[in-house]
């Protein structure tokens, strides 16, 4: 033995072994907890008071009114430029004015480039009612990660009837760990010690959700 970091490891480890050669096998541990505590009936109201709770603004439509809710939400921003991942349904933004120019998600585009965009409007993969998240995954309705990240303003839409579960338990096995996961929990923010909130630090200013009833 060494008298090296990896050496004092690997005595410490070594009594350790020998400490529990003999010891029982450990008891199978019970996995009979709740998956959620919300009731279904619950789910997407309590998804719209975290939301609100994280500081992000909620609206609700069914699809056919999406398109107007979309086209009002830009304008009240008064957005010029919105940033459109590949396949957004194009009836998302069948109300939007020609006025308002839409980027298309380009690899290419630089942070500076994407910064210049004045909104983006994405789908998500799912959304958590528990703890008030969306996560987007890069989907083609979602776009890549950093479209999200660098404009000022997200509007994400949320379909309430296939989209929304209780708690994070639930939405792991619905998720694909290959795929870059972007959890998001409100607009981009931080504080200093002071505990003074600044946001839009290290992403969105304002972030808008959407959640859409069929």
């Amino acid at each position: 033995m060494s008298s090296t970091p990896t050496g004092s490891r690997e005595r410490i480890l070594a009594r350790i072994r020998a400490a529990v050669a003999d010891a029982p096998d450990a008891p199978e541990a019970p996995r009979d907890y709740l998956g959620t505590h919300t009731p279904a009936s619950r789910i997407v109201d309590l998804l719209a008071e975290n939301l609100a709770d994280y500081r992000a603004l909620v609206h609700r439509t069914d699809t056919a009114g999406l398109p107007a809710l979309v086209a009002r939400l830009l304008a009240e921003r008064g957005a010029r430029t919105v940033l459109v991942p590949p396949l957004l349904p194009e009836t998302w933004l069948s109300a939007t004015p020609e006025a308002v120019t839409r980027v298309p998600d380009d690899p290419g585009a630089t942070a500076g480039a994407l910064d210049t965009v004045d909104s983006v409007v994405t789908g998500c993969a799912l959304a958590i009612a528990e703890t008030g998240t969306l996560v987007l995954d890069a989907a083609p309705d979602q776009g890549r990660r950093r479209i999200t990240l660098v404009p000022d303003h997200h509007i994400c839409v949320v379909r309430t009837t296939d989209q929304v579960v209780g708690s994070v338990p639930q939405a792991m096995p619905r998720l694909d760990p290959t795929r870059p996961l972007t959890w998001i929990s409100g607009p981009s923010a931080t504080s200093d010690i002071e505990l003074d909130r600044v946001e839009g630090v290290h992403g969105p200013r304002t972030l808008e959700v959407v959640l859409l009833t069929d």
